[in-house]
């Protein structure tokens, strides 16, 4: 008996046993098999390389077999692509500098994988495609037509601008044929018609930036340089003109002020005299003969000096004073 239900209870522990092995081997395999795919992801699955089914392009849970079966996960959403900024020529032969930038998804992942298998090799695919076709457009158009919208009017604020060095005058001129957005659309549509065959569809295109090449930048930053200094000599010519025009009105009015001043003088002076004249006239005429005497002594001291030598007759009437002092002193006597 004993021995009977050691052999029983040793059979039940290897079918314990047995069926805890079986049961987490199945839920290895099951966990191994299972798969998800959230609502920003589609996926293949991939058998030894080759890709087995369809794509699986809705969220859920879905089985592969395990150890076999690999699943590839591709992103749904809107990818970005920035080129590298490129010289190309334009249509003139102006060298320019164009920065594009791009957006693009992944619209069959089975074909994309099958042609360019991961989002590295897609983003060098895209270099290729999309600077090979912006280098065509820009060399098939003008600089205008790069640069400017064909609804774009040009203001004088542009005009002046442009006198200023800060832009081309020649270019601002020019008539747009296409425009800007209609390059971009062309470009935009150009590219589009290559992307089927890698499973991708191109969204839209940008260029972000347009500028002139190093060496030509030189030649433009000089242009400008010059621009700006004709425009103060022509300023620094005004000021000079204006600074003689001023100065010239002042030594004018600083003439007119002293001649008008040099007149009322000359006037003044010349009432004062006559005032005088008359002051003197009236106090000599009340009083001749001391008019006559004070003259004749101003004469005396004005004419008779130490070196002095006259020659005169003693009645000369020079001497009048003299004799008539020396005659009123001898007759006091």
């Amino acid at each position: 008996m004993n021995q009977r239900h050691l052999k029983t209870q040793r059979s039940g522990n290897a079918v314990l046993i047995l069926t805890v092995i079986v049961v987490f081997a199945a839920a290895v395999v099951l966990f191994s098999s299972a798969f998800t795919v959230d609502e920003a992801e589609q996926a293949i699955v991939v058998q030894f390389g080759a890709p087995v089914g369809q794509t699986i392009t809705e969220p859920g849970l879905y089985f592969r077999i395990p150890f076999i079966q690999e699943v590839k996960r591709f992103d749904k959403r809107i990818l970005s692509w920035d080129g590298e900024p490129n010289q190309m020529p334009t249509v003139e032969q102006q060298f320019i500098k164009i920065d594009t930038t791009a957006r693009w998804r992944i619209v069959d992942a089975l074909k994309f994988y099958q042609s360019v298998q991961d989002i590295p090799r897609a983003q060098s695919r895209l270099n290729d495609v999309l600077d090979s076709v912006v280098r065509d457009k820009i060399a098939e158009s003008t600089l205008v037509d790069i640069v400017r919208s064909k609804d774009w009017s040009v203001t004088e604020e542009d005009l002046d601008r442009a006198m200023a060095g800060e832009g081309d005058e020649a270019t601002l001129l020019k008539k747009v044929t296409t425009g800007r957005e209609a390059l971009v659309k062309h470009i935009l549509e150009t590219a589009q018609r290559q992307m089927p065959e890698y499973g991708i569809e191109l969204v839209d295109i940008r260029i972000k930036r347009i500028n002139y090449v190093e060496s030509v930048q030189q030649q433009v930053f000089q242009r400008m340089i010059a621009e700006r200094q004709k425009m103060a000599e022509q300023f620094r010519s005004e000021g000079q003109g204006r600074a003689a025009e001023i100065r010239g009105e002042t030594d004018r009015m600083i003439a007119q002020i002293r001649s008008e001043a040099a007149r009322q003088a000359e006037v003044i002076r010349g009432e004062a005299n006559a005032e005088a004249t008359r002051i003197y006239n009236e106090a000599f005429g009340s009083e001749a003969e001391f008019y006559t005497f004070l003259r004749t002594l101003e004469s005396y001291r004005k004419s008779l000096g130490k070196d002095v030598t006259l020659m005169l007759g003693t009645d000369s009437e020079y001497f009048r004073l003299l004799r008539s002092g020396d005659k009123s002193s001898a007759d006091q006597q």
